[in-house]
């Protein structure tokens, strides 16, 4: 996940404000792939990595090795958590197959969340579940060599100021922390370890909570479990306060006021007829609130408080802070969300993905293994599949879709579908 870099008071302004400044001095996006110009681009920045403190050996000898990956740059504008509906979105981060998997890593890693709830103050579960919305547990956390992404994204495309500052912070970890380059491997923005944080992020929040003399995000599970507690207690995070509630509005209520900005206290919304939407009690406490309707007033909606605010820093998407929430609840023992999403054709699970892939090749289509991730392949193949099937062809993988190929004869065996896979795929 690209990643905003912050200050105390707001992670998500001091990096607004710095990649506006660099931006202001930066020259043009280029797309020129010419190796010299790669090459000149990388030796002007040189002066500026000697300033933060990374040698000028280090420097020479890391930059020498570099070739640019012009693959990232599409990558800017097709975050998920902008570019699906919010219900896609949510069956994919949040399904019982994650909720299973954190659940048994909660019980393995008890005694190191204790100790990580009691020095942070930050709720054990919301850490779990960025560490299992990030990188899967652990599982999965991105292949792609930071320096040759963030070294590509310093000079073509748009933010060059914000990533060159990344690039320099990732050149410091390898020269200051020994972490060798070829084992820095990430997302294609440059987030990486256990709990994807960009680089300048590690540099200023990572902990070292094993004790074995440095922050480790890439081996070391209490070293990432610790770092983004310590990341959401900077953030803002308030111990003992929820991170907000799903909610039942009153027929007819005025929502135009609605955001998660626009706060109020508790009891504002229990006088305006605001109820729990599992029918228990408001919590106690007059905190303040803000409501949020990320799919309107037809969809789920609820009160959220400034953890989510903090959650919402990490990776500021509203669809991901909920997606945290969410599944920090469902580790807990809660259940789906009480009022359906207002679609009649809900997203789809990972393994309900990996079905759906294993059908698709079942007729014929060559999409590689099914990994539940929707890439190139798989929404060609499902443009084909809904044309044939009068659905429409919108390449987007639902539930009709779905249960529409379930009941299409098979023409060829299907392989069995692996675990899910996060990253990127071309299926």
């Amino acid at each position: 996940m690209l990643r905003v870099p912050a200050s105390l008071l707001s992670l998500a302004l001091a990096a607004s404000l710095l990649a506006a400044a660099a931006r202001a001095q930066e020259p043009p996006p280029s797309q020129d792939q010419d190796p010299a110009t790669f090459r000149s681009c990388l030796v002007s920045l040189k002066p500026e990595a000697l300033k933060r403190g990374v040698s000028a050996s280090t420097y020479d000898t890391q930059i020498a090795q570099l070739s640019p990956d012009m693959t990232v740059l599409p990558l800017l504008d097709a975050q998920p958590e902008f570019k699906q509906p919010v219900w896609d979105y949510m069956a994919g981060l949040v399904d019982q197959e994650r909720v299973d998997d954190g659940q048994a890593a909660m019980t393995r890693w008890r005694a190191q969340l204790d100790r990580v709830q009691a020095q942070f103050g930050v709720d054990a579960a919301v850490v779990v579940a960025v560490w299992g919305i990030e990188s899967n547990y652990g599982r999965i956390q991105g292949g792609r060599p930071l320096l040759t992404s963030l070294s590509t994204l310093s000079c073509y495309g748009r933010r060059q100021g914000y990533f060159r500052g990344e690039f320099l912070s990732a050149l410091k970890i390898v020269q200051d922390d020994g972490i060798a380059p070829e084992k820095l491997l990430g997302s294609w923005a440059g987030a990486f370890g256990q709990t994807q944080f960009m680089p300048s992020t590690y540099l200023r929040l990572a902990v070292d909570f094993d004790g074995n003399g440095h922050p480790d995000l890439i081996d070391s599970v209490p070293d990432a479990l610790a770092s983004t507690a310590n990341y959401l207690k900077k953030a803002g995070w308030q111990t003992g306060l929820p991170w907000g509630l799903e909610v039942i509005l009153p027929v007819g209520m005025d929502t135009s006021g609605a955001g998660r900005r626009n706060k109020q206290p508790l009891s504002s919304w229990t006088a305006r007829g605001v109820k729990r939407a599992d029918g228990k009690p408001m919590p106690a406490g007059n905190f303040m609130a803000g409501l949020l309707l990320p799919a309107g007033p037809q969809g789920p909606a609820f009160l959220v408080t400034r953890n989510f605010d903090a959650i919402y820093s990490y990776n500021a998407s509203e669809n991901y802070a909920l997606a945290i929430a969410h599944l920090s609840d469902r580790l807990k023992g809660g259940g789906p969300f009480v009022t359906p999403w207002p679609t009649d054709d809900p997203g789809l699970s990972r393994a309900e993905r990996r079905e759906l892939q294993a059908l698709l090749i079942g007729q014929g289509y060559d999409i590689g293994q099914p990994d539940g991730i929707i890439g190139t392949r798989t929404h060609q193949a499902l443009q084909t599949v809904q044309q044939q099937l009068g659905l429409p062809a919108d390449g987007r993988a639902g539930l009709k879709t779905l249960q529409a190929l379930r009941a299409m004869p098979v023409k060829m065996p299907a392989p069995s579908a692996p675990a899910s896979q996060a990253g990127q795929s071309a299926n």
